[in-house]
């Protein structure tokens, strides 16, 4: 039986490991050069990975507007062609891409485009709803953010969305925006076995949210996998913010760090992705992975651990032994 979770407030029922489909949608450029996505697709691949995620279990699927320009909403709705019923499909709003060149090119947190959006985003993924809406601008002000909190709610009552969220890191923002907006029910923040945010797991505690952990895999570093990255992939010309590749290699810093902890997550019998996620699970009841995927043994690999479940208790304790110079706040 497949493990699941609620979608905090919202009790909405979704796999306890969802699928993020950042990666499938290809190519997205900044004005600048920079790249924002994971390099060249094949859409049939990707078309047969989201089915082996269903096949798995999977019923939670992440993407955005701006992933690949469009794209991957493009890709999802066409697998899910037919079994729309059977999924909970989560997309962002907040960003600017142009579909033709894609290129990214703004954000825009007006109510307005929130709208446009919306309808852009139905339109693609050939859907007349979406389950969860979630603004994409991790470091707006919250003041501008409540600015938005009608315009959700009018899209709840008229039922093009079931619930909303933010994609935040910020505890504080998250706890504004779960305060002020009723159909407020999830956070996606970043959340890994080497990067744990305890003051925003509390947040979702307090106001009953899911906790929805993009880069659980610390974008591909919790894989093991050693092979250098393309210009054309985010982690190949690497930007500020993204510390665990640097020029399309594992940061050596934090290669260390997963050695440290790779034989506490594999001593069950795990891979070290399937421990990475294990590690997730058993942090909060709140927890929802949402590991990407690009090719079907990926998804078999990771999504296997609904199966394998919670970490044991003995691994997870192995493991904040050897990180506990990262963890400043103790786990609970």
């Amino acid at each position: 039986m497949t493990m699941t979770r609620e979608l905090g407030r919202s009790g909405i029922e979704v796999s306890a490991i969802g699928m993020g489909c950042w990666a499938i949608g290809g190519p997205l450029w900044g004005d600048d050069g920079q790249p924002f996505g994971w390099g060249e697709v094949d859409d049939d691949e990707s078309v047969r990975t989201i089915h082996a995620a269903l096949d798995a279990g999977v019923t939670l699927f992440d993407t955005a507007s701006n992933y690949g320009a469009g794209h991957s909403e493009r890709v999802l709705g066409r697998a899910l062609a037919g079994r729309r019923d059977r999924v909970v499909i989560a997309t962002k709003f907040g960003n600017r891409a142009d579909e033709a060149t894609r290129r990214w090119f703004a954000t825009d947190p007006s109510p307005a485009y929130a709208v446009q959006s919306l309808e852009e985003s139905l339109r693609r993924l050939g859907t007349d709803h979406v389950d969860l809406f979630q603004l994409h601008i991790n470091e707006l002000s919250v003041p501008v953010a409540l600015d938005l909190i009608d315009t959700l709610e009018d899209l709840v009552a008229q039922g093009k969305i079931r619930a909303y969220g933010w994609s935040t890191d910020a505890p504080d923002s998250a706890e504004a925006f779960a305060k002020a907006g009723t159909h407020c029910t999830a956070i996606q923040h970043d959340q890994s076995v080497l990067r744990d945010n305890a003051p925003m797991l509390a947040v979702c505690d307090a106001y009953d949210l899911a906790a929805l952990n993009r880069g659980p895999l610390a974008m591909g570093l919790l894989t093991g996998a050693q092979r250098t990255l393309g210009r054309d992939d985010v982690r190949g010309s690497t930007p500020e913010w993204l510390v665990w590749f640097t020029d399309g290699r594992p940061t050596p810093e934090w290669a260390a760090r997963v050695e440290q902890v790779r034989a506490a997550l594999t001593a069950d019998g795990r891979t070290l992705a399937q421990g990475a996620l294990g590690w997730l699970l058993a942090r909060s009841r709140r927890t929802v992975p949402i590991p990407g995927a690009r090719t079907v043994a990926q998804a078999q690999e990771n999504f296997a651990t609904l199966a394998l479940g919670l970490l044991p208790a003995d691994a997870f304790a192995e493991v904040e032994r050897h990180l506990a110079d990262l963890r400043p706040t103790p786990v609970m």
